[in-house]
């Protein structure tokens, strides 16, 4: 990245940020000036991630999101680079099976659970007693229209991702007034993660979105930026579904 913009001041932890949303998300918010860390089991991936959006202002901090000790890592490491954490997004997740819930290995349930959501609240936690609940801040949780409506062969994600809609209001509650704390939940976004969604028949997969095309991560990235700036000032427990129109298509007739 060349040409960066003057130092916001702002400080931002983005989980799950190697690639995909998440390395949009971190895109986003350099482009406006934050200074951000960035995690990822991949250590290659997130050392690869930092040096291409610039090692003066990002750092990486690699292992498994539903970690406690790297989780303490990555907020203690943020703390020790930049001096504070003004902004969590907590992007990481995984999906691992793809079938009908009558069959769904619950320890499998179970990881998706571990990983998308209780991971999400351990980092939220670490980040209000470091930082937050003293200075203020804002949190936006990468949910997914699959937590709002029925998603065939992907259910333990779609239901992650609907309780992490409820952490989003619970946490919204609690932290006010000094952190907002909001969701975005993205319908299918080019990706590695989404690949088998649209792999092989992505014209026929985006022809059923109104606005013609599917999701790409700079599409979250914007909105995760506007979540964490005063434009949104006085939104929390909101969840900005974003999704190129693809709910249109629910109506009748």
């Amino acid at each position: 990245m060349t040409a960066l913009p003057e130092l916001s001041g702002k400080v931002a932890l983005v989980t799950g940020a190697s690639r995909g949303i998440g390395y949009g998300v971190a895109e986003a918010l350099i482009a406006r000036g934050d200074r951000v860390c960035i995690t990822g089991r991949n250590e290659d991936a997130l050392k690869e991630a930092v040096e291409t959006l610039g090692a003066d202002r990002v750092i990486g901090v690699a292992g498994k999101a539903h970690d406690e000790a790297h989780q303490a890592v990555a907020v203690e490491r943020t703390m020790e680079a930049f001096g504070r954490v003004d902004y969590l997004v907590n992007n990481a997740g995984t999906n691992p099976v793809f079938g009908p819930m009558a069959d769904l290995d619950l320890n499998v349930a179970r990881k998706v659970f571990e990983t998308n959501v209780v991971s999400a609240l351990g980092f939220a936690q670490l980040t209000w007693k470091a930082w937050q609940s003293e200075n203020g801040g804002a949190i936006v949780n990468i949910a997914s229209v699959a937590g709002i409506s029925p998603s065939p062969f992907i259910g333990a994600y779609g239901m992650s991702k609907a309780a992490m809609i409820n952490l989003t209001v619970q946490l919204a509650h609690e932290f006010a007034p000094k952190v907002r704390v909001n969701a975005i939940a993205p319908a299918v976004v080019k990706t590695k993660f989404a690949q088998a969604l649209y792999e092989g028949r992505e014209a026929e997969a985006a022809a059923s979105y109104p606005l013609g095309r599917l999701g790409v991560p700079s599409d979250i990235g914007g909105a995760a930026a506007f979540l964490t700036s005063a434009q949104s000032d006085w939104i929390t427990g909101q969840t900005l579904v974003v999704d190129g129109g693809i709910f249109l298509n629910a109506g009748v007739g």
